[in-house]
């Protein structure tokens, strides 16, 4: 055997070839020149040759092996031509080597690439994978790109060399008109999210490339990075990013950072012209895990925060990941919150976007309360995001914090005091007011403070109108019950509820006078069991039997 083979390869450490020199040498011009190099060396040669970041590794240099030893011929497909090429480019197995060498024969194949079918261009594109960086400095990427770009043009009625930006009134407009309509709500399959139901019918096709290659067919198209102006070309990139994070393998996901923000980008540039509120939100929840840059994502922000009012709950339900251990994202929610109000300042009173705002925080701090990882401070600072004027009632945020504080018994005295800062008195119901006063929870200074701001509320109203009739849109209501317009209010009900609100408050003043007195009790106590040490145990188990302690209760 060693007869025989007289040239020892070792392709990229992995495995060792045994080959004749002549016939490899007759093919291949760069290891011709490799074994003049190694006679030339005085060290022994047994240790054969060392090939490294061959294309393809030893399954590629096998095929390589067999095409010199079937005398120039080997059968090229769709599959193998790109490693065969790439590999001949490698190895210099030219037409000055040997007649009708290897790199002649794949050129001749790829002279007719644009009359290859659909499936074949594909396959030979997702054979250059594993070797993107040789195939790419070749010049093979491009020409398969270049043929795959051929067939949609040839295919779509558009195109797509010749689509441009999405800002002006050409084409693009064709494709945002079909997608800017918001989808219904009402659907909670994944489908009812996208900003654009329509795909293309090459979609899905180009899903199973891998990210280097989608980089370079967007760069050849002028459209990477922040040059990206096409809608079309945006709406591929989304509907490829939404199948890379559905994929369970998926490990590497900053390979799809630079694709990210680059769809992002085109995002950005078209803004609500074509993707509604929830469109936003489901190019949020696609990209919020694949690496977008900072910058990137304040932009999108931005944009998501200036239509809040268009939300819904179901948009601002988003996982929040393993960050402090909370359910939901709500530091997302309290930048996009601050966007608005940030947008909204200025003008004359407060807005009915804001206000709509105001009733959608409500309802999120009431879906979020239960959460176990969600702090104090964040429902506090969520509570306290809007300006007091974008509520005109606030039952919502007492729901909210009723639920929070059921869900967590073992908060202390003081952050249950700093959580009822967040809470108006003059601006809560007569029934929520009530419910507050005997919600074991709240603090009994706060209650007392709810019911004094409500009983002097109805001294106000009751002396700037003698007879005791309220204006409905001063009435402040709970926003479940519809508002009354035409029903007129019964004085002497409206009495009832003034005496039910004095009794009220004249408990709670009770109730605080009697805690204070056995808290006078508890210390009187503590400093007779003090003095009482000074007798021996006897006595003193005497004592108190005889006198025992007073009941708190």
């Amino acid at each position: 055997m060693k007869e025989l083979c007289d040239l020892k390869l070792q392709i990229n450490g992995q495995h060792t070839f045994y080959l004749h020199q002549k016939l490899i040498c007759s093919y291949s011009g760069r290891i011709k020149k490799m074994v003049k190099q190694e006679k030339k060396k005085s060290q022994p040669k047994n240790e054969g040759l060392k090939i490294s970041d061959f294309p393809g590794g030893p399954e590629g240099f096998e095929l390589i092996s067999r095409f010199c030893y079937n005398n120039g011929r080997i059968p090229i497909t769709p599959t193998s031509i790109s490693l065969l090429h790439c590999s001949a480019l490698f190895l210099e197995m030219t037409e000055e080597i040997s007649p009708c060498n290897l790199l002649i024969q794949t050129e001749a194949l790829m002279d007719g690439l644009f009359y290859w079918s659909w499936s074949d261009i594909l396959t030979s594109l997702k054979a250059c994978e594993n070797f993107f960086s040789i195939a790419d400095q070749s010049g093979l990427i491009d020409r398969l790109i270049s043929a795959l770009f051929t067939k949609i043009s040839a295919n779509s009625e558009i195109p797509l060399l010749q689509l441009q930006a999405c800002g002006g009134s050409s084409t693009p407009l064709r494709s945002s008109s079909s997608c800017s309509s918001s989808p219904d709500s009402s659907s909670k399959t994944p489908e009812s999210m996208k900003p654009c139901l329509n795909r293309e019918w090459w979609f899905d096709d180009l899903t199973f490339l891998a990210p280097p290659i989608i980089e370079k067919m967007m760069i050849l198209l002028g459209a990477y990075g922040s040059d990206n102006k096409n809608l079309l070309l945006t709406r591929f990139l989304f509907n490829y990013l939404r199948v890379a994070v559905q994929r369970p393998y998926l490990i590497y996901k900053k390979e799809y950072a630079s694709l990210a923000d680059t769809a992002v980008h085109g995002v950005v540039l078209m803004g609500r012209t074509a993707f509604s509120c929830r469109g936003l939100f489901w190019v949020l929840r696609v990209v919020s895990n694949l690496g977008l840059s900072r910058e990137t994502r304040y932009k999108l922000e931005r944009l998501m925060g200036l239509v809040l009012d268009q939300a819904t709950l179901d948009d601002l339900l988003i996982s929040g990941g393993t960050e402090g251990g909370a359910v939901y994202d709500v530091n997302l929610v309290l930048r996009l919150v601050r966007v608005f109000v940030s947008s909204e300042e200025g003008g004359e009173g407060p807005s009915q976007k804001m206000k709509k705002v105001g009733r959608l925080i409500d309802k999120y701090l009431g879906e979020i309360s239960p959460d176990q990882g969600l702090k104090v401070t964040k429902f506090l600072g969520l509570a306290e995001s809007l300006p007091d004027a974008a509520r005109d009632c606030y039952d919502g945020v007492y729901r909210a914090l009723d639920i929070y504080l059921e869900s967590h018994p073992n908060l202390s005295a003081e952050e249950r005091m700093n959580l009822c800062r967040c809470l108006n008195y003059e601006k809560l119901t007569l029934e929520a007011c009530k419910d507050l006063a005997k919600n074991r929870g709240i603090p009994p200074g706060i209650a007392v403070q709810a019911l004094a701001s409500q009983q002097a509320k109805l001294q106000i109203k009751t002396h700037s109108n003698p007879q005791a009739r309220p204006d409905p849109l001063e009435t402040p209501r709970l926003h479940a019950l519809p508002e009354p317009v035409k029903v007129r209010p019964d004085p002497l009900e409206d009495l009832a509820e003034k005496e039910e609100l004095r009794l009220n408050l004249y408990k709670m003043q009770n109730r605080v006078i009697e805690l204070e007195k056995v808290c006078k009790e508890m210390k009187g106590q503590m400093s007779k069991m003090v003095k009482s040490k000074s007798f021996n145990y006897r006595s003193c188990h005497q004592n108190s039997s005889s006198k025992g302690m007073p009941r708190l209760c």
